[in-house]
């Protein structure tokens, strides 16, 4: 067999205790006692569990390919340099020695012996798929030519005929575990046949910058869907992009620094080590060599300023801001709406926590955090920014706990006009209703429907009227459920071992967008041609049923469309660029002008991990 590669586990979030995976328990020993030598391959079988879980192992031959001395998940990766010619069976194997760090170095020639044990990253209930390790190990040398250290076998190198173009096997939504392993048809069964082995990408393309734990992404398909900035595009459900795979380090950080590399950078040369699995990503490639980083200098984006006649409407997801947030990213807000923003007429701003922040100690205004926002950004040369929001009742909006996040406007008072009604509060519905033969909100601002059901542990639409240019302008702050779940269910990982993974959150952002989409249909019932702008953080795509539903009936239209394919993307996540965040427009609004300006995504350094988004709108 060709020698292949090993899976990824996540060092930083594994601990001794979570060793607790399934074992299949058989009885006896192999290898001691049968007379047959136990072999990696043997080990490892031909689907993801092995054959020999929860039995003891002697002997098992095989080179160090690989060592985590760190953290509480430590051990080595082992692979045997006399393959089978089985394309299904990994050579390679994680040997887990918890808090001990295991005294070996790469290029020990070693027997180990211990129980093979199938361990899930994050809790077999998470979703993800395994790791074959053995635990409880011991082992001792076994001298190769006379000598302890051995040459490694060589790296499967990962390239586009190398990966199947197919992602995942379809098992409708059940377990692949026991499926025979097809590495040459689907993508996530080769990286399976090569769990533990070493792999290697060569003159990679970062597809996913780096992270604060260390870690990045990258493509062994530079042609798989390119985005013009350098990223890979997540255009449809069927489009997983299986060539990415994420990259963290076995080397010393003080001695090898990791590199800071944003989109369309590259690793050039080769970065190899064995192929791992963790919770955040699946397979990963822990490196022993990393390439050389190449910097190619992304530039961030800048919007033109609107024109007299267009109101410009924009949308930021802020990402947990309050008063205790580093000063130095409100500065850094406050020159992406200004600068790169060029200073909207009117902002959707999501992710804005109480004044305590994260404290949970009943708190829910928000004044000082708007203030603070609004002032950075006078002082950074913008307008004198108004807000409006609705508080909402304490740890009912889901979040960060004690954050109690909400959505808000902000707008320029020399451009646009707010029509105050009051009547909003937390838990009271805006109604639209008719004024002089026009449509109107009971409360401004108002919001939308706050009590039902599909709002259960989520933020709450908030609905403004406003005044630009003598007409009235509908505006609605969104932010839909998480993908993640929160304190619902989230869905289940793309690269887990149920496929295709189920959405569990998304009927329930189905049901928001059916409530949004319904409000707009109140006002468009009084006004055809009432314009409407609906901006925010969607949490999903734009060939997702949310958005479906969102546009149902032509209550409203995506100006997003008007760009071009690969364009359409705002928010980067494991590798994937895509759209979370969407400005949808009512049918009046006519040439809409459309920008998703990148600030923030692509970048190591970042200010929120959302990209804005701004749609001008011409009113003659």
């Amino acid at each position: 067999m060709p020698s292949r590669s090993s899976r990824p586990l996540r060092a930083a979030t594994l601990t001794v205790a979570a060793v607790c995976s399934t074992l299949l328990v058989l009885p006896s020993s192999a290898g001691a006692d049968t007379g047959k030598a136990i072999r990696i391959h043997d080990i490892q079988g031909s689907t993801r569990l092995s054959p020999y879980a929860g039995r003891q192992v002697t002997g098992v031959p095989g080179i160090v390919t690989g060592v985590r001395g760190f953290g509480s998940a430590r051990g080595f990766w082992l692979q045997d340099t006399d393959p089978d010619d089985n394309p299904a069976t990994s050579e390679g194997i994680f040997v887990y020695t918890g808090k001990e760090s295991p005294g070996v170095a790469v290029g020990d020639a070693l027997t180990a012996s211990g129980e093979v044990a199938e361990f899930y990253p994050g809790g077999k209930e998470a979703g993800g798929q395994s790791v074959t390790q053995l635990t409880g190990a011991t082992w001792r040398s076994a001298p190769a030519d006379g000598g302890r250290r051995a040459e490694l076998p060589a790296a499967f190198r990962l390239t586009p005929r190398s990966i199947p173009r197919t992602y995942a096997p379809d098992a409708g939504g059940g377990s692949i575990e026991n499926r025979a392993l097809r590495p040459s048809r689907y993508a996530l069964d080769r990286y399976e046949s090569l769990e533990g082995m070493r792999v290697s990408v060569r003159d990679a393309r970062v597809t996913g910058p780096t992270s604060a734990y260390h870690d990045l992404w990258v493509t062994a398909d530079p042609r798989q869907r390119p985005t013009p900035r350098g990223g890979t595009l997540y255009g449809s459900y069927g489009d997983q992009n299986g060539a990415r795979m994420k990259v963290s380090s076995l080397l010393p950080l003080d001695e090898h620094p990791f590199p800071k590399a944003d989109v369309g950078d590259e690793l050039a040369g080769s970065t190899e080590g064995p192929l791992d699995y963790e919770q955040f990503g699946g397979y990963t490639l822990r490196a022993t060599t990393l390439g050389t980083h190449r910097d190619r200098d992304l530039k961030r984006e800048r919007t033109r300023a609107q024109r007299a006649d267009e109101l410009a409407v924009a949308t930021y997801n802020v990402e947990n801001l309050s008063p205790r947030t580093d000063p130095a990213k409100f500065d850094r807000l406050a020159e992406g709406l200004v600068t790169n923003l060029s200073s909207p007429d009117i902002v959707t701003v999501e992710e804005v926590q109480d004044n305590t922040g994260p404290e949970d100690d009943g708190t829910v205004a928000a004044d000082k955090t708007l203030d603070m926002l609004t002032e950075t950004v006078r002082k950074a040369g913008g307008p004198s920014y108004k807000w409006r929001q609705i508080d909402p009742a304490d740890k009912q909006d889901g979040g960060q706990p004690g954050g109690n996040i909400r959505v808000a406007f902000l707008y320029n008072p020399e451009r646009v006009s707010f029509t105050d009604r009051p009547g909003g509060d937390a838990t009271t519905p805006v109604k639209v209703v008719g004024r002089s033969g026009k449509p109107a909100l009971s409360a401004s601002p108002g919001r939308i429907a706050p009590q039902d059901a599909a709002w259960q542990a989520s933020r709450k639409p908030l609905a403004g009227e406003f005044r630009f240019r003598g007409r009235e302008v509908f505006v609605v702050a969104n932010h839909f459920s998480s993908k993640g779940g929160g304190d619902l269910d989230g869905d289940q990982p793309m690269e887990g071992r149920f496929q295709p993974p189920a959405r569990h959150s998304e009927p329930q952002r189905v049901e928001q967008a059916k409530l949004l989409n319904s409000f707009a249909r109140d006002v468009r019932a009084k006004d055809r041609n009432a314009l409407i702008v609906a901006g925010g953080d969607f949490n999903d795509f734009p060939f997702s049923p949310t958005l479906d539903a969102l546009r149902s009936g032509h209550a409203l239209t995506s100006p997003m469309n008007r760009l071009p394919a690969n364009e359409r993307y705002g928010y980067v996540f494991n590798g994937n660029s895509q759209s979370l965040d969407h400005l949808l427009t009512s049918p009046a609004v006519r040439r809409p002008d459309y920008d998703i300006v990148h600030i923030n995504a692509e970048f190591a350094d970042q200010s929120s991990d959302h990209d804005p988004s701004v749609v001008r709108i011409p009113l003659r």
